[in-house]
């Protein structure tokens, strides 16, 4: 008997777990891993799906036809809210030099300002930061790593 009472406490704390942890990991619709809006605005942006980073090519700064998309959805989005300014960051990998990195990073972050502004968004509303290689959203040392650090994020400006 107290084998079987031991039993069921066991298995309600796994299943509780699972609930748990089944709660913790869901996303929001339309979102991918590793997408993130940071502003006061975060839970209507997160509704459109839009996502808030672009990735880019090794030692590159042109964008992709997937960046292009996300770009577009990004200034739709932007042009309903034309109180807000954001600020765009450039990212790289952690392979060539911190000054190598840094020029990078701002070519990213330009091309997507650029990008934002022939669809209608004011450059008055867009201000661009390059951390180079100094804030990796992956720490790893691999191809995967170094393709999720080669990004630029639009993020609401302070």
């Amino acid at each position: 008997m107290i084998l079987g009472m031991d039993f069921k406490k066991f298995l309600m704390v796994v299943l509780a777990g699972i609930a748990l942890s089944a709660c913790a990991t869901q996303k929001k619709a339309g979102m991918m891993a590793g997408d993130v809006y940071t502003g006061s605005d975060t839970v209507e942006y997160l509704a459109t799906g839009v996502k808030d980073r672009v990735f880019f090519a090794t030692n590159k700064s042109t964008l992709t036809t997937a960046s292009r998309d996300t770009l577009r959805k990004q200034a739709a989005w932007m042009r309903k809210k034309k109180d807000l300014k954001f600020t765009i960051e450039g990212h790289a990998d952690e392979r060539g030099t911190r000054e190598y990195n840094l020029a990078l990073g701002e070519r990213r972050a330009n091309a997507v300002k650029d990008y934002l502004m022939t669809y209608g968004i004011n450059g008055s509303r867009l201000s661009v930061i390059s951390y180079g290689k100094e804030r990796p959203v992956n720490s790893g040392s691999s191809p995967l790593a170094w393709s999720q650090n080669r990004r630029s994020v639009t993020v609401k400006a302070d």
